[in-house]
């Protein structure tokens, strides 16, 4: 394994990487041809206080900070691992952490950081509304000590595994707000007690094993106490937390990235043809080390991201520059590793076919490239918005 200079946390990546070492690349193959879920996996992840980084020790986190969080997720990725299937359990509860009460805190917390409960699930994304976020059509109607739930979503991941689901739906009409973004609520659904006439989950097949899926939602009902802040503010406190998603996903994208790099170099050093190994020609090594070289460049911007946010100042450019530039990175060094294998790389044993197609999710996941330019051409460059 590539083990650069400027590798940060060495005792934390050793020690994810112990863990890791236990569930390798026949258990990660077996799953993808099932399409099942890494149960065991994300258990003992949890019970190792890894997926609790980012919660406070005073509520039973570990306490760490964004970097570390990072490096914890970038690690499993880069032991071949899909951090995908339980990454949101990390920041999802972020919402909580910084915008819901005392009350909400004390009870949610600590059962989320021992594993008591799952909360990796987010329902955001609609059908027909896709990016266009504050024209989501979910509502949640009050009804006193309680709220009815109508609308359905789509990419609503992990929620066949997730006890808790964070949902944004509006409580104010869009035609009596003044500005779009206002109106849109947070809620914490308890997923336990819905029953099929409440909350219908369609899965949602996809080319690599991402358990996804459209939820219906049809009159569930949400008690008041489980509004997270105010009425009419959540979609500030959803954005607020996607400095955090983008960042840790970056992270993830330099994890398959090194993976990729790896595997690589070492069949290229190894695969002789024409009495050589291929990796003596230049046509091979050239593109490998253009994509480490692109890699590590991501990697000091996904550092950065980490380091501001954990400052506590505004990252939302870093964050999005982050996950843009791993994104791109990784899904360079896919290429280069299934162009260097040649047939091999579409072989189901070599691995390299599976983390292709879970890299190439990041190009679209959770925002799209062309939206985080459409972001930095605006807020950054201050031109004018494109749409």
């Amino acid at each position: 394994m590539i083990n650069a200079n400027t590798d940060r946390y060495p005792e934390l990546r050793e020690a994810v990487s112990a863990l890791c070492e236990r569930f390798g690349d026949e258990y990660w193959r077996e799953l993808d041809d099932s399409r099942d879920y890494p149960e065991a996996f994300v258990k003992e992840l949890t019970d190792a206080g890894w997926l609790s980084a980012l919660i406070p020790e005073e509520y039973g986190g570990t306490g760490l900070g964004m970097a570390e969080a990072s490096v914890i997720l970038e690690q499993i990725n880069r032991c071949g691992g899909n951090a995908g299937a339980c990454h949101a359990q990390m920041y999802t509860m972020g919402t909580i952490l910084r915008h819901g009460s005392p009350e909400q805190k004390n009870k949610f917390l600590p059962e989320i950081a021992s594993g008591q409960l799952r909360l990796q699930a987010f329902g955001v994304t609609e059908p027909n509304t896709g990016s266009d976020t504050t024209k989501l059509r979910t509502r949640a109607e009050f009804k006193g000590d309680y709220y009815e739930i109508y609308g359905e979503k789509v990419w609503t991941s992990r929620v066949q595994h997730s006890d808790l689901l964070l949902l944004l739906a509006r409580t104010t009409p869009l035609d009596q707000v003044k500005k779009k973004s206002e109106g849109l609520s947070v809620f914490l659904v308890d997923l336990r007690g819905a029953t099929g006439d409440e909350l219908e989950v369609h899965p949602i097949q996809t080319m690599m094993n991402h358990e996804t899926n459209q939820v219906f939602f049809s009159g569930l009902k949400v008690p008041r106490e489980n509004l997270i802040g105010e009425e009419g503010r959540g979609f500030r406190y959803i954005l607020d937390g996607m400095n955090a998603e983008r960042t840790l996903i970056a992270a993830e994208c330099i994890g398959d990235g090194y993976w990729f790099i790896d595997r690589a170099s070492a069949y290229a050093g190894e695969r002789e043809v024409f009495g050589r190994p291929i990796g003596q020609n230049q046509g091979i090594q050239f593109p490998i080390a253009r994509a480490y070289v692109n890699l590590r460049a991501a990697d000091l911007m996904r550092y950065q991201a980490a380091d501001l946010f954990d400052q506590g100042v505004k990252s939302g450019a870093e964050a999005n520059m982050a996950k843009l530039l791993a994104a791109d990175a990784s899904w360079e060094a896919a290429n280069v590793a299934l162009q260097t294998h040649g047939g091999y790389g579409f072989a189901r044993d070599y691995d390299i076919e599976r983390k292709f197609r879970e890299t190439r999710l990041y190009q679209i996941a959770p925002i799209s490239t062309n939206l985080i330019l459409s972001f930095v051409a605006e807020h950054v460059l201050n031109l004018p918005r494109s749409y």
